[in-house]
């Protein structure tokens, strides 16, 4: 073989040995992200309940209704005493799906929510993954299986619900913010006015607006924009909101008079509220006290209690430049303090997940830095300082991870099917009081999460203050 050729092979083959290493990182990716996958399907076989998209047959059934020129709140599904409960605002965004087959709208609409959650998924592991180093495709993959076997996700698919199409709205809106919080970084060098328009973040408060014209718990979102001064924002949620209301009333007013003046009002169309699967407070109470109404006085004050310590915490967390546990307070405080929240409506514990997962790893990696600094050499003449247990670096962190892990398998499972009781052929306490625990575990782990869900101070501002600049100059110089 000629020198020349022989130095052409030695050259080739780096690039030989690479390229069969990217191959078999990608084999071992696709399988891993396959095996996710098929575990996910078979939680959910396990999990899960019967799902024929029930939900999704009432609101195709009600705009079908409507489309034939019937007035839509006199909609009753077949062998149900259920109708439309949304605003009129929703009853136009779904009527399109009155020209499809029931079955062809709910996997559409489940397609939909999959790709959805993809998407939030990838804004809100974005700043993680890119810190630790993780590839994002992969890491979307493999958490987006794994977020829909849980109960929220797996119940919103099954019976043909919106929750991920509202969760990804707000979520919008968190982007926003950040991108609002690093103008001038990207917006500035875009080629086009609207990605700029885009990148500005400008238009943040359109998805709460939005959301909470289809749905009205996402208002609590607005609240919270106005007690931490976020005026622009919650201008742009309330104009939004305001905005397609008054442009419902203008196309429907007949079905917008009768769902404010009536509709709205008439809490037992949606079900009796001791129902195992409203998770709410109303739910919780109203299952202790073995009755199908909740007691009024008693649910309104802990209601109280529980949205005046959501949203200060909520407030505290944005305050130390964490917008991603702030916005899961409120998500999670709304669905607390809801008369009714249906276990599909929980989508806010999966942002819950990522941030307990998230400060057991910055917690880890902290520890880790302080051993490292502490059993270096000790100043000339000093004292050696103080050196940590061995054990520490692995230790700290724990109790996060280990709540981010008993968070999920809660979920996973969901215990209070098997305990699921009604009223008032089958008292809640018929399994004593491990039954009754568990027939109401989501309800108390809401509670708990918004009391003692931890924030990472400076993990992700959506906001420059001079203060959180300084706290994260000094933590880096220490």
């Amino acid at each position: 073989m000629p020198a020349t050729v022989g130095r052409r092979m030695d050259r080739l083959a780096p690039v030989r040995r690479g390229t069969r290493g990217i191959e078999r990182r990608t084999v071992v990716r696709t399988g891993i992200v396959a095996a996710v996958a098929y575990a996910a399907w078979l939680a959910i076989g396990t999990f899960g309940r019967p799902y024929n998209f029930f939900d999704m047959k009432i609101y195709h059934g009600a705009v079908v209704w409507w489309a034939s020129g019937n007035e839509l709140y006199d909609f009753i599904a077949p062998s149900t005493t259920l109708g439309f409960t949304y605003p009129p605002f929703a009853g136009l965004v779904m009527l399109p799906m009155s020209w499809l087959p029931v079955d062809a709208a709910g996997w559409l609409n489940a397609l939909a929510s999959i790709a959805a959650l993809a998407v939030v998924l990838a804004a809100l592991l974005r700043p993680i993954v890119d810190r630790l180093g993780w590839p994002l495709g992969f890491t979307v993959a493999v958490a987006t299986p794994l977020a829909l076997a849980i109960e929220p996700s797996r119940e919103t698919l099954g019976y043909g619900q919106v929750n991920l199409l509202l969760f990804a709205l707000i979520m919008a809106d968190l982007v926003g913010l950040r991108w609002r919080a690093k103008r001038g970084t990207h917006h500035d060098t875009a080629d086009s006015a609207l990605a700029r328009f885009v990148y500005s973040g400008a238009w943040a408060g359109v998805g709460i607006g939005l959301a909470t014209a289809v749905k009205l718990t996402p208002a609590l979102f607005v609240a919270y924009l106005m007690i931490t001064r976020q005026w622009r924002a919650a201008l742009t949620a309330i104009g939004t909101t305001i905005g397609v209301t008054l442009g419902t009333f203008a196309l429907c007013g007949e079905e917008s008079r009768t769902y404010f003046s009536s509709v709205l009002w008439q809490t037992e169309r949606v079900g009796a509220a001791d129902m195992t699967a409203n998770q709410s407070l109303a739910g919780l109470l109203a299952r202790l006290y073995d009755s199908i109404e909740t007691p009024g006085l008693l649910w309104l004050a802990f209601s109280v209690l529980v949205l005046a310590l959501g949203l200060s915490r909520a407030a505290s967390a944005r305050a130390d430049g964490d917008e991603l546990t702030a916005f899961t307070l409120v998500g999670l405080t709304a669905n607390v303090i809801s008369p009714i929240s249906w276990s599909h409506h929980l989508v806010f514990v999966i942002p819950a997940i990522i941030v307990l997962a998230d400060a057991a790893v910055r917690r880890r990696e902290a520890s880790r830095g302080l051993s490292a600094r502490v059993t270096g050499a000790p100043p000339a003449g000093g004292v050696p300082p103080l050196r940590p247990p061995i054990w520490y670096p692995t230790l700290t962190g724990l109790r996060h991870g280990v709540g981010a892990l008993a968070l999920y398998l809660l979920f996973l499972i969901s215990p209070i099917w098997p305990y699921e009781h009604q009223l008032p052929e089958v008292s809640h306490y018929q399994d004593g009081l491990f039954g009754a625990l568990m027939e109401n575990s989501l309800a108390i782990a809401l509670i708990v999460l918004v009391a003692a869900l931890p924030w990472r101070p400076g993990a992700e501002p959506a906001f420059y203050h001079d203060r959180l600049v300084r706290t994260t100059q000094l933590t880096a110089r220490r």
